[in-house]
């Protein structure tokens, strides 16, 4: 993901242009640039492919000083990674644009601009933006006009930081699909793309909704909504560790990381969604034409990201009506395999250095297949270095062994990825993409109420205080999401736990049920659940306990052994996402229940680097 940083003060903003780069380098990018309002009031720009390190090196040499700039770390989807492609992008020599996401429209609107006489000297769609501005200020004057007329013929998602030498006393900013933050001082104000970038130089911050636009001067800020009204937004002001390494209010980081999974899943969406579709530009320069040349995905994966992928079988064969194979990486890697033509390696990895999950990938190269795709919540990892395509999730750090957040957010980025591969092969219909791209952007709010069912979950995970042995149940893409649910239980109380597809129950695991082995079932509201209603009619006939978490339209009751969770409603689609949020919450009372280390059980590892 992009990092902007702007500044505009009466000290040289170089620094603080700067060091916000810095602070966003863990976002992942392949390019960096400045540019900065010199003492001659010309608008002078430095760009370098690379690290940030070698654009402070050219820094450095040039003396680039000023007291207006805006600055970027670029993630390249159009064009190539390489200086030309690196922003700030400019229109003429005196109008500079840095911009985060992807505009839809970008070709229609090249093709207008340059039958007016742009020459175009990027391959990004971000250039298209600022000749279009250039365009709507030299008939309005105003740099702001220009930037609200220019806003609605911009289809997609962005988030933009404009400056221009001939209005020297403003930073102009427009959110919409991608995050923006205006940090304020003493005669100084700051933008960044995330307020990390920030906080070397002030506490207090106003968040940008969506649709705004904001023009920001030393002395004052202007925001207008989507209607073009002067609003008001809440400044907030940061107090040191509500973000960092700590628990906060919470017992423990699983807890705190298992509530803050409506957040980063909202952060895992923006700038990826479009008008009624996923941005396939996302995943990389060419994604869309290599994705539409793809018959076969496998993928390979260890632990918790090997279940996300299991999900992720289901998706992409159903809603993109591609074959998949998943797979453990510790096997994938020792054995002979057959490639399928024109097949996506997609490897998954929180850490992006899990060794088997890279020794995989590695082999790969020379296997035949089309392309890789890593999906990482790590940018600088060796999975996301050494893959053709990436996406990455943006869970943040996970402190906790037993992955939570960094699980969601993987499930989140196979959707985008499955329905990308759908609209890009033509195998999706327009309307179901339509839709579930309108339930993703309502994903966080559903998270939201399952958590609220805490206390609920709380109750029920006493049950599980004196018991030795757990089985899960699941039918469809809701088996990977017991499977899921096995692996927290076991790894964090150390209870014996399994998982098996329901329609399994009679070819052996009922063989385990009595009266001391509980089953917990997940039973969203879809085409399988009269056939799951029968399972249960069996695991209660043989004396067992059942604990489901069912969708309110489901049609389960409470009844003798048999504690009913009632879960929100939500699409079959999507529903595996939803369902994993009870099972941690389960997981985690029974093991403070249990009295176990939470956060570092014994004998594992967060990121297992060794075979």
């Amino acid at each position: 993901m992009c990092g902007i940083v702007g500044a505009i003060a009466e000290r040289n903003i170089s620094p603080i242009l700067l060091e916000g780069l810095k602070r966003l380098e863990y976002r992942g990018y392949d390019s960096a640039g400045v540019a900065v309002l010199d003492a001659q009031g010309q608008l002078k720009r430095l760009r370098r492919n690379g690290k940030v390190a070698e654009l402070d090196q050219a820094l450095r040499v040039n003396g680039l000083g000023g007291r207006l700039g805006i600055a970027h770390t670029r993630w390249a989807t159009h064009g190539a990674p390489s200086e030309r492609n690196a922003h700030p992008h400019f229109s003429g020599d005196g109008l500079a644009v840095v911009h985060n996401g992807i505009i839809e429209n970008h070709e229609a609107l090249r093709r207008e601009l340059a039958a007016l006489g742009y020459v175009f000297t990027s391959d990004t769609d971000t250039e298209v933006i600022v000749h279009l501005l250039h365009h709507k200020l030299s008939t309005l004057g105003d740099l702001t006009a220009a930037l609200k007329a220019a806003i609605p013929e911009l289809h997609g998602a962005y988030g933009l930081a404009v400056v221009s030498a001939a209005q020297p006393d403003r930073l102009l900013a427009a959110r919409s699909g991608s995050p923006l933050v205006i940090g304020l001082g003493l005669g100084e104000n700051f933008l960044a793309s995330d307020q990390l970038a920030l906080r070397q130089v002030t506490d207090r911050f106003v968040y940008l909704e969506e649709g705004d636009i904001a023009e920001i001067r030393r002395d004052s800020l202007q925001i207008w909504n989507l209607a073009g009204e002067a609003v008001q937004r809440e400044t907030v002001q940061y107090h040191e560790g509500a973000e960092a390494a700590d628990k906060g209010e919470y017992r423990h980081f699983m807890l705190k990381e298992i509530h803050e999974q409506p957040r980063v899943v909202r952060r895992t969406l923006e700038g990826r969604l479009g008008d009624g579709q996923v941005l396939v530009e996302a995943f990389g320069p060419g994604a869309a034409e290599l994705f539409a040349r793809v018959r076969n995905v496998q993928i390979v994966a260890c632990g918790t990201s090997y279940h996300a992928g299991m999900v992720a079988r289901y998706w992409l064969e159903e809603l993109a009506g591609v074959p998949c194979q998943v797979e453990v990486a510790s096997e994938f890697r020792y054995r002979k395999v057959a490639v399928q033509p024109d097949s996506l390696f997609v490897s998954i990895s929180q850490s992006g250095e899990t060794a088997d999950t890279l020794a995989a990938l590695r082999n790969a190269r020379d296997a035949g297949y089309l392309a890789s795709l890593a999906i990482c919540n790590v940018a600088i990892s060796s999975l996301v270095r050494e893959s053709d395509l990436t996406l990455l999730t943006q869970a943040g750090p996970e402190i906790g062994v037993a992955s939570t957040k960094a699980f969601t957010t993987q499930l989140v980025a196979l959707m985008l990825l499955t329905l990308s591969l759908g609209q890009a092969r033509a195998t999706l219909d327009r309307g179901v993409e339509a839709e579930l791209v309108s339930e993703l952007r309502c994903l966080p709010t559903r998270l939201g109420e399952a958590l609220a069912m805490d206390a609920v979950i709380e109750q029920v995970a006493e049950f599980f205080a004196d018991k030795h042995h757990t089985l899960f149940l699941g039918r469809g893409a809701q088996y990977p999401v017991a499977m899921e649910g096995a692996l927290k239980l076991k790894e964090i109380s150390y209870i014996h736990a399994e998982a098996y597809p329901a329609g399994e129950l009679k070819h052996g695991p009922l063989a385990l049920v009595d009266s001391d082995m509980p089953v917990v079932t997940v039973a969203p509201n879809n085409e399988l659940v009269e056939k799951l209603k029968s399972n249960l009619q069996e695991v209660r006939a043989r004396g067992g306990e059942l604990i489901v978490f069912a969708d309110v339209r489901a049609g389960l009751e409470n009844g003798e052994g048999i504690r009913l969770v009632n879960m929100p409603h939500i699409s079959d689609a999507l529903a595996p996402i939803l369902y994993t949020i009870p099972l941690q919450l389960l997981s985690y009372h029974v093991a403070v229940f249990k009295g176990t280390d939470v956060d570092q059980p014994r004998n594992l590892a967060k990121s297992v680097t060794v075979e």
